[in-house]
């Protein structure tokens, strides 16, 4: 069987990495890659976004079923264009992956139809903008409506951040067009979730709940990023928590699409907020996580090829303990960052069998290759990820192996998994230290 993989990162690295170890013998083709996915996969010079070229690449190669790993090119339908052509094809139409590539139609969405997120209203100017800021008062956030590669969300926490917000999105438009409709809502509190499942339209399948890191720095402080580490599984996340989201909002979800009209099949990832009032919405994605993606699949036991193709044919299955994924970003992101600095990973950490040898591999991201070199090409470069029995023990594979990872242009969190940690030193061991971060 012949499977091509779209997208450049770390999420597509390791969903290529967990269908090779299903199924050795098909032949991969990823478009277009990185500087890691050579090593299982051909890899072709077709730029996710050009939907086109996709279309052609798979009908010249005979490509018999195609993953899409970002959010861009299904946004811009490249599964409409696979399916008119007779393609087979994982993910949400155009229409359907609205629910991610615009903020504004997901609330509204959700606001119709009773599905619990935060207060919010939309803006396309910065007056009223502005001014319903005031009225739900500090802590509150902006977001721009667009994709905007997980840096769109401003959580302000003083009237400065505010007013930084509302210029990067209304004077100066940072983020383009992603910027022509703006969502100014209220601050949730509690804790933070990534729930996954995947749906044929009908049938939805669970994966493992997992966290993200999405702050720039120790200690949660800093500007949001893409996500600087996750991990999984999440212990809070019982039957009954689980249950209840799937209930509360993923059935709901899918119903709401339908009443307008699209039926949603792929990947459906909620963001979440465990309030005192139950789980809320903070955003949709139409995809798998980055870098959920790499800590949930290294613990998936069950065939992934065969979920994606027929989810509703198929139960995953997990193998016990933690995943921890760590990612090593260029000195300066979610900034202005350098590229080309070269990085030396030691051969064993990238091979297809690093999980069996050590319990750690590591997927690469924003990397490629020249002359034999490995080089920075984004501002999330490596996602490094280990297994362990617990939490502690994946999160002290995960440092170790950065700690053989030569290049000072990088530069990560120390603390992934903190909450996770503190919960198990308080069943333990009460007295235990763990590293968790200062109020923000």
């Amino acid at each position: 069987m012949k499977v091509l993989v779209v997208g450049t990162g770390g999420r597509e690295h390791a969903l290529l990495w967990k269908l090779h170890r299903d199924h050795p013998e098909h032949e991969y083709l990823i478009a277009p890659g990185n500087g890691g996915t050579g090593d299982l996969a051909r890899a072709v010079d077709v730029i996710p976004s050009d939907v086109a070229a996709l279309r052609n690449l798979a009908e010249a190669e005979g490509v018999e079923f195609t993953v899409v790993g970002p959010e861009g090119p299904l946004a811009a339908g490249v599964v409409d264009a696979f399916r008119a052509a007779g393609l087979a094809v994982f993910g949400p139409t155009r229409a359907a992956a609205r629910l991610e590539s615009s903020k504004a139609f997901a609330k509204r969405l959700m606001r119709d139809h009773g599905i619990p997120t935060a207060r919010f209203e939309v803006f396309t100017r910065r007056g009223p903008a502005a001014a319903y800021a005031a009225e739900l008062g500090i802590p509150c956030v902006v977001k721009v409506s667009g994709l905007a590669a997980g840096k769109g969300a401003f959580v302000c926490t003083t009237d400065g951040e505010l007013e930084e917000a509302l210029a990067a999105c209304f004077d100066r438009r940072d983020l383009g067009t992603a910027s022509d409709e703006v969502v100014v809502e209220e601050c949730l509190e509690g804790e933070e979730l990534s729930m996954i499942a995947l749906t044929d339209g009908d049938t939805l399948v669970p994966l493992l709940a997992s966290q993200d890191h999405k702050r720039a720095l120790d200690g949660d402080r800093g500007p949001n990023t893409g996500g600087m580490g996750a991990y999984a599984p999440v212990s809070i996340v019982d039957s009954a928590l689980r249950e209840r989201i799937l209930r509360e909002i993923f059935h709901p979800t899918l119903a709401a699409l339908a009443a307008e009209g699209v039926r949603f099949t792929g990947t459906l990832y909620a963001g979440l907020m465990l309030t005192a009032e139950g789980p809320k919405v903070l955003e949709w994605n139409v995809r798998f996580g980055d870098p959920e993606a790499q800590a949930i699949l290294p613990l998936l036991e069950t065939d992934l090829l065969d979920l994606l193709m027929s989810p509703a044919d198929s139960t995953p299955e997990w193998g016990s303990g933690s995943c921890v994924t760590v990612v090593a970003a260029a000195q300066g992101y979610p900034g202005d960052y350098s590229k080309g600095a070269p990085i030396e990973i030691p051969a064993d950490l990238t091979a297809p069998e690093a999980f069996e040898r050590h319990g750690a591999a590591v997927f690469h991201a924003g990397t490629r290759r020249e002359d034999g070199r490995v080089l920075i090409a984004g501002g999330r470069v490596l996602d490094v990820t280990a297994v362990g029995a617990d939490i502690d023990e994946a999160r002290e594979k995960a440092y170790a192996v950065l700690e053989r990872i030569r290049c000072p242009a990088l530069r990560w969190r120390s603390d992934i998994g903190w909450r996770e940690a503190a919960r198990l030193a308080a069943e333990t061991a009460p007295t235990r230290s763990v590293k968790r971060p200062q109020s923000c």
